[in-house]
């Protein structure tokens, strides 16, 4: 890591170079953004979105957390969300952990971890929502990899639970919610392949508010919308 005041001259380096070989960089950068994907991932410093998915600027709208979750009374990330949904329409929402997740980990242990217990409680209710897998896995490794993955899970169904995520959907069949693992040792993104359509159908009665809310999904079912 440079050091504070090469920060400045690096990013004088990054727009020469990206200049260099394209001499509309500035310009493209101010226009406005049509990012086909959301991406909602982890806060670690080494699992950077548009990195490890090749992207460029313009192209994914991120937003960041401890252990990429997705609380339905967290203002940020519901916002982000609506945000992107609704106004940039975009055609993916991806949820990305990533194998040696420091947040998975924590919730793991008994320890009180003061400001950061009502945040990892959420992990911790993933692990007992699947304790008799969990605990099936003999292999502390095992069991801590495999926690990570069934946290995306839960935080796509929780993508999947929100009314605009479920509005626009009916609209014009997109988003698409999708889970990923980013793994530290190899580099390699692992898709989960998450079936959307069936989570959605699955939450449609528990979540239906009322006969006003609900809506009909693809196939004639009603559908459950989250405020």
């Amino acid at each position: 890591m440079p050091q504070y005041d090469e920060v400045f001259e690096r990013n004088r380096q990054w727009v020469a170079a990206h200049t260099a070989s394209n001499p509309n960089f500035p310009a493209s950068l101010a226009a406005d953004q049509q990012p086909d994907y959301l991406y909602i991932g982890c806060s670690d410093s080494r699992v950077t979105a548009e990195e490890l998915m090749g992207a460029r600027a313009g192209e994914v709208f991120v937003h960041r957390n401890i252990a990429n979750l997705v609380n339905n009374i967290d203002l940020n990330a519901m916002s982000v969300i609506e945000y992107a949904v609704r106004h940039l329409r975009v055609k993916h929402i991806v949820v990305c952990g990533h194998y040696g997740c420091g947040g998975v980990k924590a919730a793991m242990q008994a320890q009180d971890m003061g400001l950061l217990n009502p945040w990892l409680r959420n992990i911790r209710d993933v692990y007992r929502l699947h304790h008799t897998e969990l605990e099936a896995i003999e292999d502390a490794d095992a069991r801590y990899d495999r926690l990570v993955e069934l946290n995306v899970q839960e935080q796509c169904i929780n993508v999947v639970k929100t009314a605009v995520v479920q509005q626009m959907y009916l609209e014009n069949e997109f988003p698409t919610v999708h889970g990923w693992v980013f793994d530290l040792k190899t580099g390699l993104l692992k898709d989960l392949h998450i079936d959307f359509q069936h989570i959605l159908r699955d939450i449609q009665e528990v979540y239906n508010l009322s006969e006003d809310t609900g809506w009909f999904a693809p196939g004639g079912n009603r559908s459950a919308i989250e405020e």
